[in-house]
């Protein structure tokens, strides 16, 4: 009976996995900007969480959060459209829409410049929108004050997006008592493949399966000919060749909602044509997270040593709020196997139903969220991604929740397992 009842529930997960995958192209649809990827804007909507089970209190919640939107990361991507365009108009080689165009970017240039990197209005209203849904979902926590202990990057914007968060908790509740650090000391935590890390580490990496049949996927695409065709009448004379022109313009054009400059690019590319290039983008996404997810074993150690130490009284903190990097968010998303994510298929055509890349968008994030019930009971945890409750590749017969000791031995099995 005990094995029927093991098997009904690896069942369960995988339906539900398969669930979820089947769905990726659809959840595109109805939010275009999905296939954005990387450069998706945390979803500012309320979602509906399942009930603890009886007799269960959350106690504490360990989180890990990626930087909220900010400006494009490197210089070159403004530099060289500027140059490009300033060239354009000088050979009057710009269409009326290019030209429109033109004109709205060297309005916003000094702006684009001075903010490469940076987080923006945006990125640190989400933040607050995260940190003040995180204390509503789980007032119960809070609501009497306590310890809370931040950690960040040494990377502005994470360190920002930190303060963001943390002030929006004490907005929730003054009684909150919150340290927030930003060292080197800390990165294992936040960002261990970061050279400053004291204890920076080399682990292996291999790549996902599906490279092997890469050539199975049959994609062709020529949206960088035709969105550089709307914008040059000949690109002639002109800076860099098609591709990356083509890749440039995309590039901002995906950036351009972080930053509060939507239509700037009129419509020189469509949200519907990002859309139709999303599987294929999403294969490359993949193999980069995926390659390095051993790197992430710190982060992973770092929030089974937390949590125990809070179990077994050392210290008494109701969370521990981590705030990094998509480089990390996304290989320990495939680290842990969060929906999935680990399962490595073989078919490139599988990748989107075991990994989708707006999963490490703007703001995204993690959160374990811990139970305790009577004296005796099991400690159970759920995962939160980005809102929505997320499966783990453990045994549940309370979906979504998992007890903490097959958390623990399953994740420090896999860490250890990785020399």
């Amino acid at each position: 009976m005990k094995k029927i009842l093991q098997a009904l529930i690896l069942w369960v997960f995988a339906l539900t996995s398969w669930a979820q995958g089947v769905s990726a192209l659809e959840q595109v649809k109805a939010d275009l900007r999905k296939a954005y990827g990387q450069d998706y804007p945390y979803s500012m909507k309320p979602t509906t969480l399942t009930k603890a089970p009886k007799g269960y209190k959350v106690f504490y919640i360990s989180h890990y959060g990626r930087h909220g939107s900010r400006y494009y990361w490197n210089d070159m991507l403004y530099r060289d459209l500027d140059s490009l365009l300033t060239k354009a108009h000088a050979k009057n080689q710009l269409t009326p829409e290019g030209e429109a165009f033109r004109t709205k970017f060297m309005a916003a240039k000094t702006e684009l410049a001075t903010s490469v990197s940076e987080l923006s209005q945006l990125g640190w209203e989400q933040h607050q929108y995260i940190a003040r849904t995180m204390y509503n979902n789980f007032e119960d926590l809070f609501k009497k004050g306590g310890d809370i202990y931040a950690i960040s990057s040494l990377t502005g914007r994470c360190v920002l997006s930190m303060a963001s968060f943390c002030q929006e908790l004490t907005q929730c509740n003054p009684k909150l008592e919150i340290r927030e650090e930003s060292a080197r000391k800390v990165l294992d935590g936040v960002k261990p493949d970061d050279r400053q890390n004291p204890n920076y580490k080399k682990y292996p990496k291999s790549r996902p399966r599906f490279e092997e049949n890469r050539s199975r996927f049959q994609y062709q695409d020529n949206l960088h000919e035709k969105i550089v065709s709307r914008v040059f009448t000949s690109t002639e004379g002109l800076p860099g060749n098609m591709n990356m022109i083509g890749s440039n313009l995309i590039n901002l054009y995906t950036s351009l909602p972080s930053i509060g400059h939507d239509g700037m690019m009129g419509n020189i590319i469509t949200d519907e044509e990002i859309a139709a290039r999303w599987e294929h983008e999403n294969l490359g996404s993949y193999t980069w997270v995926f390659e390095p997810r051993y790197d992430m074993i710190p982060i992973l150690r770092d929030i089974i040593k937390k949590a125990d130490d809070v179990i077994n009284g050392k210290t008494v903190r109701l969370a521990d709020l981590r705030f990094g990097h998509d480089t990390c968010l996304g290989p320990l998303t495939i680290l842990m196997g969060i929906n999935g994510a680990d399962i490595d298929p073989e078919d490139p055509y599988e990748v989107k139903n075991c990994y989708q890349n707006w999963t490490m968008g703007k703001a995204s994030n993690i959160q374990i969220i811990f139970y305790r019930g009577k004296p005796g009971q099991d400690i159970l945890i759920k995962c939160i991604l980005n809102g929505q409750e997320a499966s783990l590749p453990l045994p549940s017969d309370l979906y979504p929740y998992y007890r903490w000791k097959d958390f623990k031995k399953f994740y420090t099995d896999r860490c250890d397992s990785v020399q």
